[in-house]
């Protein structure tokens, strides 16, 4: 293992146990590429206790659109909850939130699927969807100032994610879907046509090639949260979060 994944691991590893940020800046140039992040991430899954030897049940994955690199992590499922949630006295060193759309996978998908997908493919693996939270947080001190690879290791700043009532997944104009996120005393605010990639399904074929690029095979009922449709919205202890998707249904989360 190169000494350079130990370190990075060894830092957010830390981080998580002792609820402290850690410096990102003495190890801003350790990782080398998305190879080693992905490294990092499997580190921190084992060795924290979240990931035995079955494949991972929920995953986030996107990109800010279809011309930038797609970056993906495994979720820690004790930090995934049904709608209406309550974080309780679970940690964050930051509270941002991002409204998204889940996608469940109707059936197994193998190596030799996943290679051989195409943009067309993707809706027929998937059985359900729902509106979910996702609690953006960070492990290093510089949070959204730190290192592109570096956040990619830190399972992309992930925190904890609520998931809504699932849904009939179908196809539709997501270029009218309209989403609006509701944040404490904040004014709600509401965005349409937002999402980056256009269609959530999109990156399906992308994120099940990675989620398999070592032979494994995808077990139908996986979950992937797809990207936000609203952007970093700032919140804080104390606030109730609700998003909203017309047509598809809410999540609420009192933080």
């Amino acid at each position: 293992m190169p000494s350079a994944v130990r370190r990075v691991a060894d830092a957010l590893l830390q981080a998580r146990l002792e609820h402290q940020p850690a410096d990102a800046d003495p190890l801003e140039n350790l990782l080398q590429d998305p190879e080693d992040a992905y490294a990092v991430q499997d580190i921190v899954a084992h060795e924290s206790g979240w990931l035995d030897e079955a494949e991972p049940g929920f995953w986030k994955s996107g990109g800010k659109d279809r011309g930038a690199p797609l970056t993906h992590a495994p979720l820690p499922p004790q930090n995934v909850w049904p709608s209406p949630a309550a974080a309780g006295d679970r940690h964050f060193n930051v509270r941002w939130i991002e409204a998204e759309v889940a996608l469940r996978l109707g059936r197994e998908v193998t190596a030799a699927q996943a290679r051989a997908l195409g943009d067309d493919d993707a809706p027929s693996l998937v059985d359900g969807m729902t509106v979910s939270i996702e609690v953006v947080d960070s492990r290093w001190r510089q949070a959204r100032k730190a290192a592109t690879l570096l956040k990619l290791a830190d399972l992309q700043s992930h925190g904890a994610l609520v998931l809504g009532e699932w849904q009939p997944f179908a196809p539709r104009d997501w270029s009218a879907q309209a989403c609006t996120v509701e944040i404490g005393r904040q004014p709600p605010q509401t965005f349409t046509g937002s999402y980056g990639l256009a269609d959530p399904a999109w990156l399906l074929p992308a994120w099940l090639r990675h989620v398999t690029r070592e032979g494994a095979t995808v077990p139908g009922g996986t979950i992937v949260t797809t990207g936000t449709w609203c952007g970093l919205l700032d919140a804080q202890k104390g606030d109730r979060v609700k998003a909203s998707f017309p047509g598809i249904g809410t999540a609420e989360l009192q933080l």
